[in-house]
């Protein structure tokens, strides 16, 4: 188990940030941090990591207390062995890409020997062309692979994450996200990873923390907390959704397609270099699911699944949120105009078919569960 409390006062008043977190989050797997700019996020990181002392809290990792100030405990940053990756990865820019890669490694034999190694860190982070070259004449993306390998060979107990992708375009975090899905692979690690893109958690975590003005206000699986509605103004309304899981049955190549199965029902997906029997979680928009009475034919989308009303939203202008359940116990969510609610008669217990269209589920919307959980 993690578990950071702190609480301290960041600033000096008038506007100071009070920040009193109680943040517990499993000791393997990944626990994202989300929420908005400013709500305390890599304040919780850095009172992890020793860089912010709070004035009263306590900071425990498996078992071994790294913060106590009731206490008196505060164990030294460079001795509480925690790699952590910031946005703008601080490589040194006078050392090669090598050098950086080893800066901070362990210098005992019995560190230096556990995994990843240097050879694997840099086969499975594409580092090799890279290792004789300066950070000045690296792209974004290559830097801050560079940065998460540093940290890797640190030999950490932790990994620390602060946006690590914040700062780079599309292409970057397409380039860079499925090697970030992978770092378990590599050390076995709990990883605490902040974000506010909601693309990022569900490709990457399996517990999901949300934070709000200097508080942890849930924390539990992702697809528990996206599925929430009254979570819906901290896990963003434009991009609400549910996240759900189930196995790849079949695969059409012709049509580069995937069929997923999700308890006795299954979506076509995009395929993904996707293959049959693996576990995937597949995120679905509430903006991406139209509502019918009945299962409609001659039309384009290829998903219909059988659902039932279990709630709605109070009126959002001329909106409204429905959760839906299928037929595993699994969530959906549809957004929807009052007049087409009250058109169908939309009310809990009604039977609904949720339509969603194959190409609103695109790349960032697919993942495998997270290391550890297939």
């Amino acid at each position: 188990m993690i578990r950071v409390q702190a609480r301290t006062i960041l600033g000096h008043e008038p506007g100071a940030f009070r920040l009193d977190v109680d943040l517990e989050a499993p000791a393997d797997g990944v626990t994202a941090l989300f929420g908005r700019s400013g709500s305390g996020k890599t304040s919780i990181l850095k009172a992890m990591a020793g860089l912010l002392r709070p004035r009263q809290g306590r900071v425990i990792l498996r078992d071994d207390v790294l913060l106590d100030t009731e206490a008196g405990v505060d164990v030294p940053v460079d001795r509480r062995r925690l790699g952590m990756v910031f946005q703008d990865g601080r490589l040194f820019p006078h050392l090669s890409v090598r050098r950086n890669l080893l800066y901070g490694a362990p210098g005992s034999p019995e560190l230096a020997a556990e995994p990843p190694s240097l050879d694997a860190v840099v086969e499975r982070l594409g580092l090799g062309p890279l290792l004789d070259r300066r950070p000045t004449t690296l792209s974004g993306g290559e830097r801050q692979r560079v940065a998460i390998g540093r940290a890797l060979l640190m030999k950490p107990r932790a990994l620390l994450m602060d946006e690590p992708l914040a700062a780079l375009d599309a292409e970057r975090k397409a380039e860079i996200l499925p090697m970030l899905a992978d770092l378990q692979a590599l050390r076995r690690v709990p990883i605490l990873y902040v974000s506010h893109q909601m693309d990022e958690v569900v490709r990457l975590a399996d517990t999901l923390a949300l934070v709000d003005n200097g508080r942890i206000v849930a924390s539990g699986p992702v697809e528990d907390l996206t599925s929430r509605l009254d979570l819906r103004p901290l896990t963003g309304r434009h991009e609400a959704g549910a996240v759900l899981r189930g196995v790849v049955s079949r695969i059409e190549p012709e049509w580069d397609l995937a069929t997923v199965a999700v308890g006795q029902d299954t979506l076509t997906v995009p395929a993904r270099a996707m293959r049959p029997g693996i576990e995937v979680r597949i995120r679905i928009r509430a903006r991406d699911v139209t509502l019918a009475l009945d299962r409609p034919t001659g039309m384009s989308v290829l998903n219909a699944l059988p659902t039932t009303v279990v709630e709605t939203s109070e009126a959002d202008g001329p909106h409204i949120d429905v959760r839906l359940r299928l037929g595993d116990g699994q969530w959906l969510w549809a957004r929807i105009t009052r007049k087409s609610a009250a058109a169908l008669g939309v009310a809990p217990g009604r039977p609904m078919i949720a339509l969603i269209k194959t190409v609103a589920i695109d790349r960032h919307s697919l993942a495998p569960p997270p290391a550890g959980e297939a």
